[in-house]
């Protein structure tokens, strides 16, 4: 879902967006020859500055996650497949460390040292 940025986040405007629109690809909610919306109504969703938008669609298209047509506006370049069990199993994760009561910022310590120790 995209939505505004979080200006007190600490982290850079465009890399937030850059990974909203990426999560929407890895989620299958935006597919290869989808359009995203116009830089306008981008820079209006996000809530920055028009320059902003600019250079999170240039990350993007340099990461090949989009491509731009000239005068027509961004396409989804890629797919990117995840399989659902792989998204169902952290949406159980993500709840039951809901449920103990454990932040985002310490899921993702845990995450980190689990992966580099797995």
């Amino acid at each position: 879902m995209l939505r505004k940025v979080d200006k007190h986040s600490g982290i850079p405007a465009y890399i937030q967006i850059v990974n909203m629109i990426k999560s929407e690809v890895l989620l299958g909610n935006l597919q290869k020859g989808d359009q995203l919306p116009t830089v306008r109504d981008l820079q209006n969703i996000f809530d920055v500055n028009i320059n902003t938008v600019l250079k999170a669609l240039e990350r993007l298209k340099a990461e090949g996650y989009i491509e731009a047509e000239q005068g027509v506006g961004y396409f989804i370049k890629r797919d990117v497949y995840i399989d659902q069990k792989i998204i169902e199993t952290i949406r159980e994760c993500v709840s039951k460390l809901k449920d103990d009561h454990i932040d985002f910022y310490t899921a993702m310590l845990i995450f980190e040292e689990v992966w580099k120790n797995g």
